[in-house]
């Protein structure tokens, strides 16, 4: 079974668990780039919980939905503030990030930001452009680069520039300059 194969079971099954009790809920990370490019290989993956706003925090939502439930460990950092799902069916075991939403991605996971690729909820292109492109700016990861490239190179029509910080993007492209057509074709359809 293929790495990109075993994240999106494990996405899955938590997708399943967080639909049930309605959390509003998308993956994305380098598992996205590999669904699109049918590669084999991927070893990152995030999940965007919604939470707040009359809702409890996302972190207390996922850990709800998977109360009781066997194939999933939960570890939270509150020192970091983070917390990570693990898949048990699968050796070695499948971590998931989860994110809160706002903080990571979009406010609010809709129509508008969320896509179905695999039967799973992912970011749109553009949302995973945008949460990509701010990663990078904080820590300079050549996966996350390599993500972007891969992405607004052949999936450039399908971005919405309103939701690109267009600095970043700029800044980004003075570095990567194989992406700077595609960049500049969507600037063109937006007509900036």
């Amino acid at each position: 079974m293929t790495e990109t194969r075993r994240l999106l079971d494990a996405s899955t099954a938590l997708s399943l668990l967080l639909r049930v009790q309605s959390v509003p809920h998308a993956f994305y990370g380098s598992v996205l780039t590999a669904v699109l490019a049918n590669s084999p290989q991927s070893d990152e993956i995030f999940c965007v919980v919604e939470g707040g706003q009359n809702q409890p925090h996302a972190f207390r939502r996922v850990r709800d939905a998977l109360a009781g439930n066997a194939d999933f460990t939960i570890t939270h950092s509150p020192w970091t503030n983070r917390l990570h799902v693990t898949y048990r069916r699968y050796i070695p075991a499948i971590e998931i990030e989860i994110l809160p939403a706002g903080e990571h991605g979009p406010r609010h996971l809709d129509q508008t930001t969320v896509m179905k690729m695999e039967g799973l909820p992912f970011l749109t292109i553009s949302e995973f452009l945008r949460s990509k492109l701010k990663s990078w700016m904080i820590r300079g990861e050549d996966r996350d680069a390599q993500d972007i490239v891969y992405v607004l190179g052949r999936h450039w029509t399908r971005v919405d520039i309103n939701r690109i910080p267009e600095n970043d993007m700029n800044f980004f492209v003075a570095r990567h300059t194989s992406v700077a057509p595609a960049w500049a074709a969507v600037r063109r359809r937006y007509g900036v």
